[in-house]
């Protein structure tokens, strides 16, 4: 008469594994709903509210995603189980990386006032002419808010503040329209001193305008620049930060006079 053999159930049975894989399954459905939430703005399939509602709902999915990667890291590693265990893990570190972005984003909005028109001058700021029509059909006024905006631009950004250049305008003009084509703007009109342009984000497709005027001055080419978002309360420091970088590319193309 044989012996009938039979293989040991394995410890915890089948939660660890239905913990990590479940974990698994969330993760990547939260992963597409955050995906596909700027370009289903952007080709106008969903309204910007309901883009960041999805947004949203992918992020906490991606939170309970990681819950279930902890059970099945904690309960695997209890029940010796390593490849749950490692399944899990990797779940909590994609998560990780997944909030990552919101998280900052989140953090940024509270550490920048709500504005979103930033300037060099703001005693009189550039003014924007060939995207003027553009900037009248969006949310955002055309016009330059005012005092209340640059008292709060002074505090937040105080560094922001024209750039000085020994060189003639064509030499200036020449490197901002450079910078300007090097960043992927679009120039919607370039002239011996002045440049306007609009940026776009590439995931949302935010439209942020630019314009460049420079001056000249018994000390130099003085470049003044203005970056206004056309949606939007608040800006993240975004157009402050453009300005900052911008500002420090022309300063390496032709050196600042002393």
């Amino acid at each position: 008469m044989s012996s009938l053999s039979f293989k040991p159930r394995p410890r915890g049975g089948r939660w660890p594994v239905m913990f990590a894989w479940l974990g698994v399954l969330l993760l990547v459905v939260a992963l597409i709903m955050m995906a596909v939430a700027g370009p289903a703005y952007r080709l106008e399939w969903l309204s910007l509210g309901d883009a960041f509602n999805l947004l949203r709902k992918g992020a906490h999915l991606a939170v309970g995603a990681g819950v279930l990667g902890l059970l099945a890291f904690m309960v695997a590693g209890l029940c010796r189980r390593w490849r749950p265990a490692l399944v899990g893990m990797l779940v909590i570190l994609a998560v990780a990386a997944a909030v990552a972005l919101p998280a900052q984003k989140m953090q940024m909005a509270r550490s920048v006032p709500p504005i979103h028109d930033i300037t060099t001058d703001m005693t009189d700021p550039p003014a924007f002419r060939a995207l003027a029509e553009a900037r009248r059909e969006a949310p955002n006024a055309l016009a330059y808010p005012g005092e209340a905006t640059a008292d709060q631009q002074r505090a937040a950004y105080p560094e922001l503040a024209p750039l000085l250049l020994d060189a003639s305008v064509s030499q200036v003009m020449s490197a901002v329209e450079a910078a300007a084509r090097e960043q992927g703007w679009e120039i919607a009109d370039a002239t011996a001193t002045r440049l306007e342009a609009t940026a776009t984000t590439r995931w949302f497709g935010f439209e942020d305008d630019i314009v460049v005027r420079l001056s000249e001055t018994p000390e130099g080419v003085r470049i003044d620049m203005r970056s206004a978002s056309r949606l939007g309360r608040s800006d993240l420091g975004t157009n402050a930060a453009r300005i900052q970088a911008f500002l420090e590319s022309i300063q390496g193309r032709i050196p600042a006079s002393n």
